[in-house]
């Protein structure tokens, strides 16, 4: 009969904290039967590096509570109950409206996060001190239907030599998924809108450089078979998976950080799972330990995003739910546009 409840002993900042698990043997990824219980002590395993890439700052949690083959939710704001060492900050959203956020600043938190049937975090790219700055430049490379990894690949470097002319040192992880994720530590000196102006500004050049195989398109009619520089990814409020978050895929591969060699050698982002993830970090380290020592700055991107308004080139699409922006062109599908 399968256990009800179990303790977990996790270590902490001032000594152990005994975390209680319920439904440990509830199976979170049939197709390679990991359970709750395993993703606890894959999380306790994994906290160092994951809360210097995702603590201290706001992270939403993915919930999926009959496990990832059902159906999931988002959760922001600490539920009601939560433990006195699972903290909130306050954050400001698109909208205006103002709400408490999660922030993890331990490892018995994330197993908190797990015994809610959390299975991928996302952290903001701005810390809890101060919400409204982002400490990192971040773009999705996003591949398209007819391209994958191998193609994302191909165009990271050239985005490599892009952010390092504009002073800003690139550093990789896996989406977890077929994606590239791209990160710049950057000096918490501007907001989201103009780090978002700056991602579009660098997306901008590495598409003139990389025509057929890179695109700034928002409209997935107009991409083609190129990788796709979600630029709106940078926004207030919108996250991705996080530096050793599993992913809801039904092989429980991990959002990983690699080398830029690992990359030039081809590695393989399936490789990376809740059961590999440990043993990669035993071996190897954590490829992201550095990251945050030596901040750059958008300056230099945020001069070329003038250059391109002064040029013609004007704001581009926010999502559906953002309000509407100054200088935005009107959100009206081309295809559709042209119906009208």
């Amino acid at each position: 009969m399968a256990s009800e409840r179990v303790t977990l002993t996790v270590p902490g900042p001032d000594g152990d904290r005994e975390v209680s698990l319920s439904s440990p043997d509830r199976v979170i990824w049939p197709a390679v039967g990991i359970t709750k219980r395993e993703l606890a002590e894959y999380v306790i395993a994994v906290a160092e590096p994951f809360l210097r890439a995702n603590g201290h700052r706001p992270v939403s949690l993915e919930r999926f509570p009959d496990g990832v083959a059902g159906e999931s939710f988002f959760s922001k704001n600490p539920p009601r109950g939560a433990p006195d060492y699972v903290h909130e900050v306050m954050c400001t959203y698109n909208s205006g409206r103002k709400h408490p956020q999660v922030v993890l600043d331990e490892a018995a938190a994330i197993v908190w996060a797990v015994q809610m049937n959390t299975v991928v975090f996302h952290p903001w790219a701005s810390l809890a001190a101060d919400t409204d700055d982002p400490v990192e430049l971040r773009i999705d490379l996003d591949p398209q239907p007819g391209t994958d990894f191998a193609d994302a690949a191909a165009v990271a470097p050239a985005l490599r030599e892009v952010l390092r002319e504009a002073g800003l040192d690139a550093w990789l992880k896996t989406s977890g998924n077929r994606g590239i994720h791209v990160f710049c530590p950057i000096e918490p000196t501007h907001e989201f809108l103009d780090v978002r102006h700056a991602v579009i500004a660098a997306g901008r050049e590495l598409e003139r450089r990389m025509p057929d195989k890179v695109t700034m398109n928002w409209w997935k009619e107009e991409r083609g078979e190129r990788i796709f520089v979600d630029f709106n990814q940078a926004n207030r409020d919108r996250t991705m998976a996080g530096a050793y978050s599993p992913r809801a895929l039904p092989t429980a591969t991990v959002a990983t950080p690699i080398t830029w060699e690992e990359l030039a050698a081809g590695v393989d982002p399936g490789a990376f799972t809740v059961r590999t993830i440990p043993q990669r970090l035993a071996d190897l380290g954590d490829p992201w330990r550095d990251l945050q020592k030596t901040p750059g700055r958008i300056d230099t991107l945020l001069e070329w995003w003038q250059r391109d308004l002064d040029a013609g080139l004007g704001e581009l699409p926010f999502p559906p739910e953002f309000p509407k922006m100054p200088g935005e062109p009107p959100r009206v599908q081309p295809s559709r546009a042209k119906k009208d």
